[in-house]
This record gives C-alpha cells, structure tokens and sequence, in this order.
C-alpha cells in the first residue's frame, strides 16, 4: 500500500519535472524577473507557471478528449493568437527599462502576487500548445488518471481511484514547482554580478527571444 502510493506519488513528480524543463517563453519570462527583479519575483513566476500548468493538467484528462474536436478545428486560429500574444510580450519586454524596477526592488516595494498572476494568465493563454503537451509526458511515463474517480477497489488491497488522481496531481504540482524554484534560486545566486546596464542587455536579448519564439510559433503555422 505504501509503495503504491509512493510509486504513484513519484510517478507524478516526474511528469511534473518533464513538462516544466522547457527553454520556452515562460521559462525565458521567469530568469529575466529573476534577474531584474530577484529571487522571489522569480519563484513566484514559476509558482504561477506550476499552478497554471497543473490547472491544465487536470483539465487535460476532463475535458481535452470531449473539446478535442473543437480544438482541432480552431487551433490554428488559437495558436496564431498565441503567437501574436508571446511576440508582443517580448516587444514590451525589450523596450522596458528595468533600472526603475531594481530601485523600487531595493526599496522593498515588490508586488509578487502580479509576478505569479501574470505567469498564471501568461500561462493558461497557450493552453492550445500546453495541454498536448502534457499529456504527452503522462503518455510517455506511462501515467493516467483513473476514469471514474468514484470507484475504489473493495477488498482494500489498492488506493481508490480518486486517491491515485489526488497523489498524481499532487506529485505534478510538487515536481513543476521544485523546477521552477530550483531554476530561479541557482539563476538568483548568480545574480549578485549583475549590474543595471547588464539588465537592459538582459531585457533585450529576453525580448528578443520571446519574439523570437513567437514568430517561429507563427510561421510554422504557414509552412
């Protein structure tokens, strides 16, 4: 009983760790605050990406197999708003100054709930691309939620179905969120070198790499 649940438990944590190791535009979005902004705007971002990504993970095995017609229909219209959404994302980042931001940082005024709701929302906006995403990392671990959450096994010799759902998506939170903590505090650490004119060139080169990957985004939807 304990190995299975430590087992399911694991399993979880792993597609977690999988799906968060991405050099994407959240990932890109998360090291620039957490060189401009310090380490705790930056686990906060990742808090909001893991939220988000664990939120999709869960609408991913309810309700992507009956959406998924309709997904399929529109999702070249939905990732062509998703691209055009991440490019000017990176426009507004390349051309914000962030030397006001690092004074206001070091006068304590940080506002970390916008750091993790503008994460969650960046996040959630590319559900299109996420969920299938996803759901290819629980497919490759081998990993499925139980269909009927209500069923548990009689003779007391399994965990019921709605308690393996609960471990795994517990373990999916528990893994992205250890990603993204560990990702912004090694990127926080070294941050100490960093000077204001070294984050203008960070904000540049991030914004150009956003842009960049939502034009690729863009363009792979016409050729």
């Amino acid at each position: 009983m304990i190995v299975e649940i430590l087992k399911t438990l694991f399993d979880g944590i792993c597609v977690g760790l999988a799906s968060s190791m991405t050099v994407g535009p959240v990932a890109v979005l998360c090291i620039q605050r957490t060189l401009s902004k310090g380490g705790l705007s930056g686990i906060m971002s990742g808090m909001g990406v893991a939220c988000a990504d664990t939120l999709l993970a869960i609408l991913a095995f309810s309700v992507y197999a009956l959406l998924k017609t309709y997904i399929d229909e529109y999702s070249t219209i939905i990732q062509i708003c998703g691209g055009v959404f991440v490019v000017i994302v990176g426009i507004i980042i390349f051309f914000k100054n962030p030397v006001p931001q690092i004074r206001k940082n070091r006068t304590g005024h940080i506002a970390l709930w916008q750091d993790f709701a503008s994460m969650f929302g960046f996040t959630l906006a590319n559900f299109v691309v996420i969920i299938p995403y996803i759901l290819a990392f629980f497919t490759m671990f081998n990993v499925e939620l139980a269909k009927n959450p209500s069923t548990a096994i009689a003779d007391g010799s399994s965990i019921s179905n709605l308690a393996t759902n609960f471990l795994i998506i517990s373990g999916f939170m528990l893994g992205a969120s250890l990603w993204w903590i560990a990702l912004t505090s090694i990127i926080s650490f070294f941050r100490r070198g960093f000077r204001p004119r070294h984050m203008l060139t960070i904000n540049r080169v991030a914004g150009v790499v956003i842009s960049a990957l939502g034009v690729i985004a863009l363009v792979t939807q016409f050729v």
